[in-house]
């Protein structure tokens, strides 16, 4: 009887949990949507959006009041916890790609303008006299504050803070016991887990068209992922076209110019969100040649890439261990 009454006890218990099921979110931050499902006993949706507000306050530069926007006015010195983060990875693949992967790069990014709104009205000498002011090497941080070797340096973070914002959302979804997920925000994704059909997340990557507004999504692939983060850069619906050459929206550290290069587009594996989102940067900074170097290098990356074969059409090529995602071709 005994036991009877400690197995109906426990039986209770079991049965008055609260259960899971998967549960789906979106939002608007950092000027794009994001997308979230996760198996959870109770909708996170609110504690989400109030943490990437949070977020925002601290990285965006178009708030004029965030942490960051006050280092580059030079209102305050003064970092928060999610911008120390950022700032010590930023510096590691700054490192690690030797400085195509530059946060300072902000104000060549503004001289150009959004778009390149100011195209036309960019000369060799302005680049000249902002590149004095790029260089992870003069600005570094000191405790919590942030030390700048020149007052004009500003730092954009719009190449990694993203992906940064994926892990954090990410942990917070673990952080309540949250073991099956997919945080997406603007193309940033990272996953665990199994999706609601019991099997690995599936993600596209997109075909290389030219379609700024994208009207005409295709996928070149897709693949199945778990445990893992993704994130992707491409030049191929962010460019303009002068004197019958195409400029494309990453800005090059090195030159102060929008790179020309044929990687149209890359798409980054990594253990988190932040990683993954700085080196698809670098590498289309870089192009090809040296990025495959890189990922070669690191057992903890990996890579695909379109490239232009300068024939109106593109090649694919990928590190060793990107093939193992592929699952189909559509």
């Amino acid at each position: 009887m005994r036991l009877f009454y400690i197995l109906s006890i426990a039986f209770i218990a079991i049965a008055c949990q609260p259960q899971k099921e998967y549960i789906r979110t979106e939002g608007l931050i950092f000027g794009t949507i994001y997308h979230m499902t996760y198996e959870a006993s109770e909708d996170l949706s609110d504690t989400i959006q109030s943490t990437l507000n949070a977020f925002d306050w601290s990285m965006s530069t178009y708030k004029e009041e965030s942490v960051i926007s006050k280092i580059n006015q030079n209102v305050s010195d003064e970092t928060d916890a999610y911008f120390r983060q950022v700032f010590h990875s930023a510096k590691e693949i700054t490192a690690a790609t030797d400085g195509a992967f530059d946060m300072t790069v902000a104000p060549l990014v503004n001289l150009w303008g959004f778009g390149f709104s100011k195209k036309d009205s960019v000369t060799e000498a302005a680049i000249d006299s902002i590149r004095h002011f790029v260089g992870m090497d003069m600005v570094r941080l000191e405790g919590t504050r942030v030390v700048k070797d020149k007052p004009e340096i500003m730092l954009d973070g719009s190449a990694i803070a993203k992906g940064f914002a994926v892990d954090v959302i990410a942990d917070l979804l673990e952080a309540h016991d949250v073991v099956n997920y997919m945080v997406e925000i603007g193309g940033e994704m990272r996953v665990k887990g199994h999706n609601p059909n019991a099997v690995n997340w599936r993600v596209g990557i997109d075909k290389p068209i030219d379609d700024p507004e994208v009207h005409n999504r295709q996928l070149q692939e897709v693949i199945s992922i778990t445990n893992i983060a993704l994130a992707s850069s491409g030049n191929y619906r962010n460019f303009y076209i002068k004197g019958g050459k195409k400029y494309a929206h990453t800005i090059s550290p090195y030159t102060g110019y929008p790179v020309s290069h044929s990687l149209l587009g890359v798409s980054v594996l990594a253990k988190d969100c932040m990683t993954a989102d700085a080196y698809a940067t670098a590498f289309m900074v870089l192009g090809y040649e040296k990025s495959i170097k890189i990922v070669e290098a690191n057992a903890d990356l990996e890579a695909y890439f379109i490239l232009d074969d300068h024939q109106d059409d593109y090649t694919i090529k990928m590190s060793e261990g990107f093939s193992k995602f592929i699952i189909d071709k559509p």
